[in-house]
């Protein structure tokens, strides 16, 4: 499901629900999105209907569907703050991880796509991978 347009770039977003155990670093939502473009992660009010986990279509970007494209989409829209988002960042990192993605694979493909986020992925890649 395709939610409402990125409010920082007006491209599409990917609607998602968020695993029970990660609604904490997002303000205790039960659901976000996430901009196809600049990767802006936003909760959403749960007026909206996200696509049940198992069918969250992330397309286009490099996340694999269900729970496990959730949490790294989670973990990638936290990453414009490193600093103050380290533990969910953590956290979102070893759900993704535990569910059979692989967030540093989708970094070093979201580095090579069209993709504009505000910050470098294959730099904050590097700086993960000291961090944890």
């Amino acid at each position: 499901m395709t939610a409402v347009p990125c409010s920082r770039c007006e491209a599409p977003t990917v609607a998602f629900a968020v695993p029970t155990s990660l609604r904490e670093h997002v303000d205790g939502a039960t659901t976000a999105s996430i901009c196809t473009d600049c990767l802006l992660l936003e909760s959403l009010d749960d007026t909206v209907e996200p696509a049940v986990p198992e069918h969250a279509d992330f397309d286009p970007l490099p996340f694999p569907d269900g729970e496990a494209g959730a949490a790294t989409a989670l973990a990638v829209g936290l990453l414009d703050s490193l600093a103050l988002n380290r533990p969910a960042i953590a956290a979102s990192l070893e759900y993704a991880e535990r569910n059979g993605a692989d967030v540093f694979l989708a970094l070093d493909r979201l580095a090579e796509s069209d993709v504009n986020p505000s910050f470098d992925p294959a730099k904050r890649k590097a700086q993960l991978e000291n961090l944890l």
